[in-house]
């Protein structure tokens, strides 16, 4: 597929075109080149986001990574920032943006980012975080409490009962 139809898929993804999602875009077609990446169509390729921005709408979009097959993971820093790697040859890599030579505009930003290619608005560097473990499917409990069914991750045992993490109140000697 030619790079206008991608943008116009991640655009219908996430709803407008803006310098965020153009950032995941680029990201996203960057760590294909770089690690030989396609789409994800089950967890062979993994991304760790260290920001919950527009850009994440392009990766799941162009890589298959999502929350609910369990291969987009955040890891919350407020940078943008992504880890991609791939499951088949164990290769990875962290893309850490650049900053912007001066300060823009959101119109100036937009076309900033549109107009570079990956490996000038992306330093590449190494994985600071293991290759997380497939994700697991847990059996699961009523809460005692409130009656809602959690995974048994989220289950708390309190006094004899198995209780939801809101149901269960987490010990703290310095809270009233």
């Amino acid at each position: 597929m030619d790079s206008n139809k991608l943008w116009e898929k991640c655009v219908a993804f996430h709803g407008h075109e803006c310098g965020g999602l153009t950032i995941g875009y680029q990201a996203a077609l960057y760590a294909a080149e770089l690690l030989g990446l396609t789409f994800s169509s089950d967890e062979q390729v993994v991304c760790i986001s260290e920001n919950d921005a527009c850009g994440v709408d392009a990766i799941q979009v162009l890589l298959g990574c999502s929350i609910g097959k369990g291969n987009l993971l955040f890891h919350m820093t407020g940078k943008q920032a992504f880890s991609f790697y791939d499951r088949r040859s164990g290769r990875s890599v962290r893309l850490v943006l650049k900053n912007k030579p001066r300060e823009m505009s959101r119109e100036e930003s937009f076309q900033y980012y549109q107009s570079r290619r990956p490996a000038e608005l992306f330093e590449v560097k190494k994985t600071r975080i293991d290759l997380p473990e497939e994700a697991r499917i847990f059996d699961s409990y009523v809460c005692e409490s409130c009656g809602e069914t959690a995974g048994a991750n989220w289950i708390r045992l309190r006094g004899g009962k198995k209780l939801c993490v809101d149901c269960c109140r987490q010990y703290d000697r310095f809270r009233v």
